[in-house]
Protein backbone atom coordinates (compact mmCIF):
# COMPACT_ATOMS: atom_id res chain seq x y z
CA UNK A 1 0.00 0.00 0.00
CA UNK A 2 1.87 3.23 -1.12
CA UNK A 3 0.28 6.61 0.85
CA UNK A 4 1.76 10.01 1.17
CA UNK A 5 2.36 11.32 5.03
CA UNK A 6 4.08 14.46 7.12
CA UNK A 7 7.22 13.51 7.74
CA UNK A 8 9.88 14.42 11.14
CA UNK A 9 12.73 13.48 10.64
CA UNK A 10 14.99 12.40 13.39
CA UNK A 11 18.38 10.58 14.22
CA UNK A 12 16.69 8.35 15.90
CA UNK A 13 14.94 4.65 15.26
CA UNK A 14 11.11 3.91 16.24
CA UNK A 15 10.20 0.55 16.32
CA UNK A 16 6.47 -0.46 16.04
CA UNK A 17 4.49 -0.70 19.42
CA UNK A 18 7.31 1.65 20.96
CA UNK A 19 6.00 4.55 23.49
CA UNK A 20 8.10 7.64 22.51
CA UNK A 21 7.77 11.24 24.03
CA UNK A 22 9.04 13.92 21.99
CA UNK A 23 9.49 17.99 23.10
CA UNK A 24 8.30 19.73 19.76
CA UNK A 25 9.83 23.13 19.58
CA UNK A 26 10.45 23.87 16.13
CA UNK A 27 7.91 25.93 14.40
CA UNK A 28 7.36 23.92 10.78
CA UNK A 29 6.96 20.70 13.68
CA UNK A 30 4.58 22.13 16.23
CA UNK A 31 2.92 22.90 12.91
CA UNK A 32 2.86 19.61 11.89
CA UNK A 33 1.77 18.08 15.56
CA UNK A 34 -1.23 20.09 15.45
CA UNK A 35 -2.72 19.15 12.55
CA UNK A 36 -2.10 15.21 12.66
CA UNK A 37 -3.42 15.50 16.35
CA UNK A 38 -6.74 17.76 15.00
CA UNK A 39 -7.30 15.42 11.80
CA UNK A 40 -6.56 12.08 13.83
CA UNK A 41 -3.73 11.37 11.51
CA UNK A 42 0.15 9.79 11.94
CA UNK A 43 3.15 11.10 10.80
CA UNK A 44 6.49 9.29 9.87
CA UNK A 45 10.33 9.38 11.49
CA UNK A 46 12.29 8.35 8.85
CA UNK A 47 15.46 7.73 10.54
CA UNK A 48 18.68 10.42 9.90
CA UNK A 49 21.93 8.94 9.45
CA UNK A 50 25.39 10.69 8.32
CA UNK A 51 23.45 14.27 8.08
CA UNK A 52 20.54 12.80 5.23
CA UNK A 53 17.22 10.81 5.78
CA UNK A 54 17.42 7.59 5.46
CA UNK A 55 15.06 5.48 3.34
CA UNK A 56 12.63 3.66 6.06
CA UNK A 57 11.23 4.82 9.29
CA UNK A 58 7.97 4.29 10.96
CA UNK A 59 4.73 5.81 11.07
CA UNK A 60 4.30 7.05 14.55
CA UNK A 61 0.65 7.92 16.14
CA UNK A 62 0.35 11.15 18.96
CA UNK A 63 -1.52 9.26 21.56
CA UNK A 64 -1.61 12.53 23.79
CA UNK A 65 -0.35 16.21 24.20
CA UNK A 66 0.68 16.12 27.63
CA UNK A 67 1.68 20.00 27.92
CA UNK A 68 1.79 23.26 26.02
CA UNK A 69 3.47 26.07 26.61
CA UNK A 70 3.09 29.68 26.49
CA UNK A 71 5.71 29.83 23.68
CA UNK A 72 3.58 27.18 21.92
CA UNK A 73 5.89 24.67 22.69
CA UNK A 74 4.51 21.30 23.41
CA UNK A 75 5.70 18.07 25.05
CA UNK A 76 3.34 15.28 23.40
CA UNK A 77 3.30 10.68 23.84
CA UNK A 78 3.64 9.19 20.89
CA UNK A 79 3.16 5.48 19.75
CA UNK A 80 5.08 3.32 16.83
CA UNK A 81 2.97 1.93 14.25
CA UNK A 82 3.92 0.19 10.59
CA UNK A 83 7.56 0.50 8.92
CA UNK A 84 7.69 1.95 5.82
CA UNK A 85 9.61 2.56 2.96
CA UNK A 86 10.49 5.97 1.81
CA UNK A 87 9.71 6.31 -2.05
CA UNK A 88 10.24 10.12 -2.51
CA UNK A 89 10.12 13.07 -0.49
CA UNK A 90 8.13 16.55 -0.88
CA UNK A 91 10.52 18.88 0.74
CA UNK A 92 7.37 21.78 0.94
CA UNK A 93 3.86 20.90 1.08
CA UNK A 94 1.64 23.83 -0.06
CA UNK A 95 0.82 26.41 3.17
CA UNK A 96 2.81 23.84 5.15
CA UNK A 97 6.29 24.55 6.90
CA UNK A 98 6.76 20.67 7.09
CA UNK A 99 7.76 18.21 4.37
CA UNK A 100 5.91 15.09 3.45
CA UNK A 101 6.85 11.73 2.12
CA UNK A 102 5.53 9.12 -0.17
CA UNK A 103 5.97 5.38 1.35
CA UNK A 104 4.75 2.15 1.37
CA UNK A 105 4.59 -0.14 4.21
CA UNK A 106 6.34 -3.81 3.68
CA UNK A 107 4.95 -6.75 4.69
CA UNK A 108 6.09 -7.43 8.31
CA UNK A 109 6.65 -10.92 9.39
CA UNK A 110 6.18 -11.32 13.36
CA UNK A 111 6.02 -15.28 13.35
CA UNK A 112 8.44 -15.61 16.05
CA UNK A 113 10.52 -18.62 17.38
CA UNK A 114 10.50 -19.11 20.73
CA UNK A 115 13.47 -20.33 21.48
CA UNK A 116 15.53 -17.82 19.50
CA UNK A 117 13.47 -15.38 21.37
CA UNK A 118 14.66 -16.84 24.55
CA UNK A 119 18.14 -17.05 23.83
CA UNK A 120 18.30 -13.49 22.90
CA UNK A 121 16.46 -12.50 26.04
CA UNK A 122 18.63 -14.71 28.41
CA UNK A 123 21.21 -12.95 27.39
CA UNK A 124 20.49 -9.23 26.91
CA UNK A 125 19.66 -9.95 30.93
CA UNK A 126 22.96 -11.21 30.72
CA UNK A 127 24.50 -7.83 29.54
CA UNK A 128 22.43 -6.06 31.64
CA UNK A 129 24.01 -8.00 35.11
CA UNK A 130 27.61 -7.08 33.76
CA UNK A 131 26.39 -3.64 33.21
CA UNK A 132 24.83 -3.60 36.66
CA UNK A 133 21.60 -2.09 35.15
CA UNK A 134 18.25 -2.89 35.38
CA UNK A 135 15.81 -2.63 32.64
CA UNK A 136 11.99 -2.94 33.01
CA UNK A 137 10.51 -4.44 29.74
CA UNK A 138 7.13 -3.88 30.86
CA UNK A 139 5.53 -6.69 29.34
CA UNK A 140 5.67 -10.78 30.37
CA UNK A 141 9.10 -12.34 28.99
CA UNK A 142 7.42 -15.20 26.37
CA UNK A 143 5.68 -11.82 24.66
CA UNK A 144 8.56 -9.90 24.29
CA UNK A 145 9.61 -9.32 20.48
CA UNK A 146 12.69 -7.95 18.88
CA UNK A 147 11.38 -4.48 18.92
CA UNK A 148 10.67 -4.34 22.32
CA UNK A 149 14.37 -5.91 22.71
CA UNK A 150 16.55 -4.27 20.29
CA UNK A 151 17.02 -0.82 22.30
CA UNK A 152 18.49 -2.45 25.05
CA UNK A 153 21.06 -4.61 23.34
CA UNK A 154 23.81 -1.96 22.48
CA UNK A 155 23.13 -1.45 19.43
CA UNK A 156 24.12 1.92 18.31
CA UNK A 157 22.22 3.78 15.67
CA UNK A 158 23.22 2.52 12.28
CA UNK A 159 22.60 -1.24 13.88
CA UNK A 160 19.33 -0.35 15.58
CA UNK A 161 18.92 1.02 11.84
CA UNK A 162 19.56 -2.12 10.11
CA UNK A 163 17.16 -4.37 12.62
CA UNK A 164 14.57 -2.00 11.35
CA UNK A 165 14.51 -2.52 7.98
CA UNK A 166 14.52 -6.45 8.38
CA UNK A 167 10.83 -7.82 7.54
CA UNK A 168 11.00 -11.01 9.45
CA UNK A 169 10.52 -11.53 13.31
CA UNK A 170 13.27 -14.21 13.19
CA UNK A 171 16.01 -12.25 11.03
CA UNK A 172 15.25 -9.34 13.52
CA UNK A 173 16.33 -11.90 16.45
CA UNK A 174 18.74 -13.77 14.82
CA UNK A 175 20.21 -10.44 14.27
CA UNK A 176 20.18 -9.36 17.64
CA UNK A 177 21.57 -12.97 18.59
CA UNK A 178 24.93 -12.59 16.32
CA UNK A 179 25.67 -8.70 17.82
CA UNK A 180 25.29 -10.17 21.63
CA UNK A 181 27.49 -13.06 20.93
CA UNK A 182 29.86 -10.71 20.23
CA UNK A 183 29.74 -7.55 22.50
CA UNK A 184 28.71 -10.12 25.59
CA UNK A 185 32.43 -11.98 25.45
CA UNK A 186 34.29 -8.40 25.37
CA UNK A 187 32.41 -6.95 28.13
CA UNK A 188 33.16 -10.38 30.29
CA UNK A 189 36.57 -9.78 29.42
CA UNK A 190 36.62 -6.37 30.87
CA UNK A 191 35.49 -7.52 33.85
CA UNK A 192 38.18 -9.68 34.10
CA UNK A 193 40.44 -7.19 33.24
CA UNK A 194 38.73 -4.75 36.19
CA UNK A 195 39.42 -7.99 38.65
CA UNK A 196 42.98 -8.08 37.51
CA UNK A 197 43.76 -4.12 38.05
CA UNK A 198 42.43 -4.42 41.52
CA UNK A 199 44.57 -6.78 42.41
CA UNK A 200 47.49 -5.32 41.30
CA UNK A 201 49.64 -4.41 44.07
CA UNK A 202 48.11 -6.69 46.92
CA UNK A 203 49.75 -9.00 49.00
CA UNK A 204 48.60 -12.71 47.26
CA UNK A 205 49.28 -15.88 48.22
CA UNK A 206 50.65 -17.81 45.21
CA UNK A 207 51.99 -21.49 45.52
CA UNK A 208 55.18 -21.93 43.48
CA UNK A 209 56.12 -24.68 40.87
CA UNK A 210 57.85 -27.66 42.59
CA UNK A 211 60.85 -29.11 41.08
Amino acid sequence: MTSFIPIFPLSIVVYPGEDLNLHIFEPRYKQLIEDCFAENKPFGIPTVLNNAVADHGTQVHITNIKAVYDDGKMDISTQGGAVFALLEMIPQLPDKLYSGAIVNYPANGLQTNSALQQTVLQTIKKLHVLLAITKNFKKPDHSLTSYDLAHHAGLNLAEEFELLKLMQETQRLEYLRRHLSKVVPIIEEMETLKERVKLNGHFRELKGLGF
